[in-house]
C-alpha cells in the first residue's frame, strides 16, 4: 500500500494508511500512515467494537492534515482484549497471486506478478542492507524481458555475448526465483523455507513461466539448452514432491 500511496500521490490523489508492520512502513516512506500497535489481520482492533475501530479510522483521516509527507505517526492505544473463547487467533493477510489466474497471458501475469512484489523486495533490500540479485547484471525489468523472449520463443539466445544460451537461461531463471524469494521473506506471516519454494513452483506466474520454459526447450536443438531443461531449471525435489 506504501508503493501504491506514492503513485497516486503523483496523481494529485492525496493518500493515507493504517500500517501494522512499522519497519515496512518506515523502510517504503508512504505519504500519510498511522501505525496500530495491534496484531497482524487486525488493523482496527477487535472485531464488533465500533467505538475503538472509529478512533483508529478518525487518527487515521486526520494525517490528511498534513500537507507534506512522509508522515509515520503512532497510534496511542493498544487493542482492547478479547475473550480467548471468541478469538479466532491470528489473521494474516500476506500478498497471493491466484486472482491472476487466466487474466491476461502468462508473461502478462508475470509481468505484473514481479510489479507488484517490488515494493516487499525494496523492503527486503533495505531491511537487510544487500540482495542476492545482480549476477546476470541486468535490472528486474530487464530480467522479466529476457525470461519471457524464452518464453514466447523468440530466439535462444543470451543476454552476453561471453555467456552461452544455456548458462544466461539458467541464470536468469535462478535470479528470478531470489527476487521471489527475498520479496516474500519480509511479507508478513511466518513460513518456513520449504512453505516460499512451495508457493513459487505452485503458486506464482514465475513458477509456471519456468515449467513451460522447460518443456519447450526440452525439444531444443542446442544439446546445452536441451540438457539444462532435463535437469537444471527445476529442482528435482520439486517434482519428487509432486509427483
Amino acid at each position: 500500500m506504501g508503493a501504491l500511496g506514492h503513485y497516486l500521490e503523483a496523481e494529485g490523489i492525496p493518500t493515507t494508511q493504517v500500517s501494522l508492520v512499522r519497519e515496512h512502513t518506515e523502510a517504503l516512506q508512504p505519504p500519510r500512515a498511522l501505525w496500530v500497535p495491534f496484531m497482524l489481520g487486525r488493523p482496527f482492533g477487535v472485531p464488533g467494537d465500533a467505538g475503538f475501530q472509529t478512533r483508529v479510522l478518525q487518527a487515521a483521516l486526520r494525517l490528511f492534515e498534513r500537507p507534506e509527507g512522509p508522515v509515520l505517526e503512532d497510534f496511542p492505544e493498544e487493542a482492547p482484549l478479547i475473550d480467548a473463547a471468541e478469538d479466532p487467533g491470528d489473521l494474516v493477510c500476506p500478498v497471493s497471486f491466484p486472482r491472476l489466474a487466466g487474466q491476461g497471458t502468462l508473461v502478462e501475469q508475470l509481468r505484473d506478478e514481479v510489479e507488484q512484489l517490488g515494493a516487499w523486495h525494496d523492503v527486503a533490500v533495505k531491511l537487510r542492507g544487500r540482495t542476492t540479485l545482480g549476477v546476470t547484471g541486468l535490472t528486474v525489468p530487464e530480467l522479466v524481458a529476457y525470461v519471457a523472449s524464452w518464453l514466447e520463443q523468440t530466439g535462444e539466445t543470451s543476454f552476453r555475448a561471453d555467456v552461452r544460451p544455456a548458462d544466461a537461461l539458467r541464470l536468469a531463471c535462478e535470479e528470478l526465483r531470489a527476487y521471489y524469494f527475498e520479496a516474500k521473506s519480509v511479507q508478513p506471516g511466518a513460513r518456513s523455507g520449504a512453505d516460499v519454494q512451495r508457493w513459487y513452483w505452485q503458486e506464482t506466474a514465475a513458477g509456471r513461466a519456468v515449467r513451460q520454459i522447460r518443456a519447450q526447450t526440452g525439444r531444443s536443438p542446442d544439446a546445452a539448452v536441451k540438457a539444462l531443461a532435463e535437469s537444471g531449471l527445476v529442482p528435482r525435489a520439486v517434482d519428487r514432491s509432486e509427483s
